[in-house]
């Protein structure tokens, strides 16, 4: 078989076919980078200058530089949304800031760097009235759409062959009801304050789908995937009945989704962590086209996964995070990937990419092995 695109490989993938070797995603979205200080000493390893920006600042998400992206030989390249123009951050104490759904998140150490942890829930004590005086984003704000344009025109044009992965920035319905809520609130709602939770609900959907229409007006066309989110499991299983989540949930997701396909032929990403096995089959009805991050320490058998599913879901992410990437050696890396490529690669359906973002406990060698072993164990036809 002759050597695919970047793109031509993605988007055979993830149309259940055999490309010439399983894609791999590195710095491509949201959920599939770096964190700042891993990605620095990657960076520093490879002889790279690392770039500044970052896809997700709460989260200190590195936006990866063109050189590291080659190097590593990811299929995918981000597109997302601006900053608002009319909006500015309230002032608050050094390390702290605010974000536009008004909560407030400082500074906490880990390994070497920090993250920002959340400090505050604006909405923990709110009323259905408070819901109508709340500052909402201004999902209109023009500041967010400005140069997006031109930027995925030059990525879909000349010596830039590579899948987009598109993301809205306003993708998500039950994440920001327990970040505004806090998350004891937030289950308890989901059952007790039904009127309540609907109209935050409503909000939420509305900015969401105004946002991410735009958005796709300008990107539609160029997207292979376009990314959407919310955590919906704990490492044990769904954080509400799928029941719940079938009743309260759901039909927001289902509009969503359906809403999406109106601008674009992009597949429908779906980010999740936890098990969510429970609730694929919802997912899938909903509109799910693609799972992210596959959080193979919560599935008690992903193989089992792949074989219920695959053939009408596409598996992004596997590579485990929680041991081999930051505890084992570059061997035992590159026999993580070996594995996840048997179990998920057969047939499409799979790019390969760490389960969640890169951490700052993952040494530069395990990056690197990681990317050599999907090329090494990728190729189609997948072998033992």
């Amino acid at each position: 078989m002759r050597e695919m695109t970047p793109r031509e490989r993605v988007d055979a993938a993830l149309n259940h076919q055999e490309p010439d070797r399983v894609p791999l995603d590195i710095g491509g979205g949201q959920s599939t980078s770096l964190s700042v200080e891993v990605y620095e000493a990657l960076a520093a390893k490879i002889g790279v200058t690392p770039a500044s920006a970052c896809l997700n600042k709460a989260f200190r998400v590195a936006r990866l530089d063109e050189a590291t992206l080659v190097r590593l030989g990811s299929d995918v390249r981000p597109v997302t949304l601006r900053g608002p123009k009319r909006w500015v951050p309230p002032p608050v104490e050094p390390g702290a800031l605010v974000d536009e759904l008004g909560v407030t998140w400082r500074q906490a150490p880990y390994a070497g760097g920090y993250y920002w942890e959340q400090a505050t829930y604006p909405l923990a004590d709110a009323t259905l009235a408070d819901l109508d005086r709340y500052p909402w984003p201004d999902p209109d704000d023009p500041g967010r759409y400005e140069g997006l344009a031109e930027e995925v025109e030059a990525l879909r044009s000349g010596d830039t062959p590579y899948a987009l992965m598109g993301d809205s920035g306003y993708k998500n319905h039950w994440e920001p009801v327990f970040t505004l809520l806090g998350m004891e609130r937030a289950l308890m709602a989901v059952v007790a304050e039904e009127e309540f939770i609907r109209a935050l609900l409503d909000r939420i959907a509305a900015i969401a789908m105004t946002v991410t229409r735009r958005f796709l007006e300008i990107t539609g066309p160029y997207l292979s995937v376009i990314r959407t989110s919310d955590d919906l499991a704990t490492q044990r299983g769904p954080m509400m009945s799928p029941a719940t989540y079938r009743k309260i949930i759901k039909p927001y997701h289902q509009r969503f989704f359906a809403s999406i396909k109106q601008y674009t032929d992009a597949k429908i990403f779906y980010h999740s962590c936890g098990n969510v096995v429970p609730l694929l089959d919802d997912l899938i009805e909903a509109g799910v086209e693609v799972l992210n991050p596959v959080q193979v320490a919560a599935f008690a058998d992903p193989a089992a996964v792949k074989a219920r599913y695959g053939d009408r879901l596409s598996f992004w992410g596997g590579i485990d995070t929680q041991w081999a990437l930051p505890r084992g050696t570059p061997e035992e890396v590159s026999e993580e990937v070996r594995l996840r490529i048997r179990q998920f690669g057969p047939g499409g359906g799979f790019v390969a990419a760490a389960v969640h973002n890169i951490q700052p406990d993952v040494p530069p060698e395990n990056i690197l092995a990681m990317s050599q072993a999907v090329r090494e164990f990728g190729g189609y036809p997948i072998r033992g």
